[in-house]
């Protein structure tokens, strides 16, 4: 009998003899593969692995784990071992624009994303009526000059309290202090209105249309201390034309950054990105 389905994800130096022992650690101890993806960075000499399998209702993670460190030692790995059936804990942080905020409480809600919604943050009230009829906690944390440390710190505590591990900066027009960014660091996934870096600041759409584009897109990217330039998970692209006015470049633009962030969040709920270096690899 079979029960939860874990998922390994490791990076290590590449090297002979790393599929072949983690597949037979598997075998030997009654698991089941189900999936399998592998990425070698020739570039790089690293080593990418995501495995999701079922295990005997005898076996626990404590003792795959505990039988697993001596293959991760052997080949200096980075791994870990997930629970395929856990819900992540979530914290959404926006603006005044909620069109990315609605699709995740609206996907969350349908079943679409394996998470927790702990609570949304924002600088302005304008969310609090939207985020109540979904039954989710709603703070409002207004941005000063004065008070941004202080408001910080208060959201750091709401983190620790909710146990928070995914931070959604869904179109959140603040930026975060850089130690913020880097204690936070693999765990705070920012949308950003175009193909980085392109149009950055106020009115992109606007700056994209009087360029004369032909394309706009959307990028889903991990935040670090250098502002809108961390890993990028997912991005998304829609053809546009000197027909189209600056607002429906807003409309088309919105509806890319709604699915781009929906599957960079999903990506990494389902542990399919791993980092490597200033980019990713993400076992789609």
């Amino acid at each position: 009998m079979f029960e939860h389905q874990p998922i390994l994800t490791l990076v290590c130096p590449d090297q002979p003899g790393i599929v072949a022992a983690v597949t037979t650690f598997l075998a030997d101890n009654g698991c089941n593969i189900l999936q399998s993806a592998q990425f070698d960075d020739i570039a790089t000499n690293r080593f990418f692995m995501r495995l999701c399998f079922s295990k005997e209702a005898g076996t626990t993670f404590t003792s795959l784990k505990e039988g697993f460190a001596p293959i991760g030692h052997r080949f200096d790995m980075k791994w870990h071992l997930y629970d395929a059936q856990h819900t992540t804990k979530i914290l959404i942080m926006c603006s005044k624009m909620d069109h990315c905020l609605l699709d995740l409480l609206h996907r969350q809600k349908r079943g679409e994303l394996r998470a927790d919604i702990r609570a949304v943050v924002s600088n302005h009230e304008d969310s609090r009526p939207l985020t109540a009829s979904y039954d989710i906690p709603y703070h409002h944390f207004p941005i000063t000059k004065e008070i941004k440390k202080a408001q910080e710190q208060r959201l750091r505590d709401l983190i620790e309290e909710e146990e928070v591990e995914l931070i959604i900066l869904a179109r959140y027009m603040q930026v975060l202090s850089e130690d913020f960014c880097r204690d936070y660091e693999g765990r705070l996934i920012n949308i950003h209105h175009s193909f980085l870096p392109s149009f950055k600041g106020a009115r992109p759409y606007h700056q994209a249309h009087d360029k004369g584009v032909k394309l706009i897109g959307a990028t889903a990217h991990f935040v670090t201390a250098d502002l809108d330039e961390g890993p990028i998970i997912e991005q998304g692209v829609e053809r546009v034309d000197h027909a189209m006015t600056p607002h429906q470049f807003i409309e088309t633009g919105r509806d890319i950054e709604r699915q781009t962030l929906a599957k960079a969040v999903k990506y990494f709920i389902e542990k399919r990105v791993l980092l490597n270096g200033s980019k990713t690899v993400v076992f789609r």
